[in-house]
C-alpha cells in the first residue's frame, strides 16, 4: 500500500496517476475530501491535526508521499503545518512506513547563487521560516536513524490543470483567457520552474528506489529562462502580440496595505529581482533515463491544450 497525504492537489493528483500507471494499483488517498483518481483508489477522509486520524489514514503504508498544502496564509501555516509534519512522522515511525516529503526552496537564501542539496537554509519571511522548521525536522529524524525518509524539493511550478503558482497565476492563465499578463518584478531575470507532472513522475520514482532514501534530492528542471522568453515563445505559439506589463515591486509593497494576497506574497518577491537557479543535477545523474519536460514543451501543452478545453 503506498499512501499519498494531501492527494487533492495538482502534485498529489499527477502522483496518483504515475504511480497506478507504473508502480502499484493498492493506492490510498487522504485528504479532507478525498476524491477517486484511478479505479482502484482508496480514498481517506481526515483531519491532519488529528494525530488519530493521522495514524488510522497511515496504517498498513509500505510509503507515505507528503504533498500536503495549505493556503497562502502565514498564522495558518504557523498554526498547523508542523504540527501535521509531527503526526505524520510520528504515524509513520509507528507503523514503520516510508516517508515522502515533498518540499520547496521558500527556506533557501532569495539571492542569485544557485540552490544545491546542500544550500544553507536561510528562511526570511513567517511562511519561510515555518518550511524551514518542517524541513529541519524530517532531516534529523533521518539523519538519527528514526525515519526512514527522503526529501524530494522543487522550486516554483508551473504546469496543466490547476496547477497554482504565481507563473500559472499572473502568466499562462492571463494568456490563455486572453487577458493582459501580469509579470512580477522583472522581464528579464532567469527563472527556474518545474513541470508538475514532471515534479510528481520524479518523486514517484525516488520513493520506489530504496537507495534514494535518507537523501535530500533536487527534482528535475529544464534549463531556466526569463519571462520575457516566455512571452516570445507564447506570442509564437499564439501568433499574435501579445499585451503585458512588468509591475514594480514598489506597487506590491503599495498593495501590502490594501490586500492580505499581497502581503502573504511579499516575502517571496526578492527571487523575482535576480537569477533563481535551482540545480537538479544530481537528480539527472543518478537518474538519466528520466525524460525532463522542456520549457517549449511545457509552455505549449499549456497553451493548447487548456485553450483546447
Amino acid at each position: 500500500m503506498q499512501t499519498i497525504l494531501g492527494s487533492n492537489g495538482q502534485i498529489g493528483y499527477e502522483l496518483a496517476k504515475e504511480l497506478y500507471k507504473n508502480y502499484t494499483n493498492e493506492l490510498r488517498l487522504v485528504s479532507r475530501k478525498p476524491q477517486k483518481i484511478n479505479p482502484t483508489d482508496q480514498i481517506v477522509s481526515a483531519d491532519l491535526m488529528d494525530f488519530s486520524q493521522t495514524k488510522k489514514a497511515i496504517e498498513h503504508s509500505e510509503i507515505v508521499y507528503f504533498t500536503v498544502g495549505l493556503p497562502m496564509d502565514a498564522e495558518l501555516w504557523e498554526t498547523n503545518f508542523m504540527k501535521i509534519t509531527e503526526n505524520v512522522i510520528r504515524a509513520c515511525q509507528e507503523a514503520q512506513s516510508k516517508l515522502v516529503f515533498f518540499d520547496n526552496t521558500y527556506m533557501y537564501p532569495k539571492d542569485r547563487t544557485p540552490q544545491k542539496e546542500d544550500t544553507p537554509f536561510f528562511p526570511a519571511g513567517r511562511k519561510s521560516l515555518v518550511r524551514s522548521k518542517m524541513a529541519q525536522l524530517v532531516l534529523s529524524e533521518m539523519e538519527s536513524g528514526r525515519l526512514d525518509a527522503v526529501i524530494c524539493r522543487a522550486p516554483e511550478f508551473y504546469g496543466p490543470g490547476k496547477t497554482q503558482s504565481i507563473t500559472n497565476t499572473l502568466v499562462l492563465n492571463n494568456i490563455v483567457h486572453n487577458a493582459p499578463v501580469k509579470i512580477p518584478v522583472n522581464k528579464d531575470t532567469l527563472r527556474t520552474l518545474i513541470w508538475t507532472p514532471d515534479a510528481s513522475r520524479a518523486m514517484a520514482l525516488i520513493g520506489n528506489t530504496p537507495s534514494a532514501y535518507g537523501q535530500t534530492w533536487h527534482l528535475p528542471c529544464d534549463t531556466p529562462h526569463s519571462f520575457q522568453d516566455m512571452i516570445d515563445l507564447a506570442e509564437k505559439i499564439e501568433g499574435k502580440p501579445l499585451k503585458y506589463r512588468v509591475i514594480p515591486l514598489w506597487q506590491f509593497k503599495l498593495a501590502k496595505l490594501f490586500s492580505k494576497n499581497a502581503r502573504e506574497l511579499s516575502e517571496l518577491l526578492p527571487r523575482y529581482t535576480v537569477d533563481n537557479l535551482f540545480v537538479s543535477d544530481k537528480f539527472k545523474k543518478a537518474f538519466s533515463h528520466f525524460k525532463i519536460t522542456t520549457f517549449e514543451e511545457g509552455i505549449r501543452q499549456v497553451l493548447v491544450e487548456n485553450r483546447a478545453g
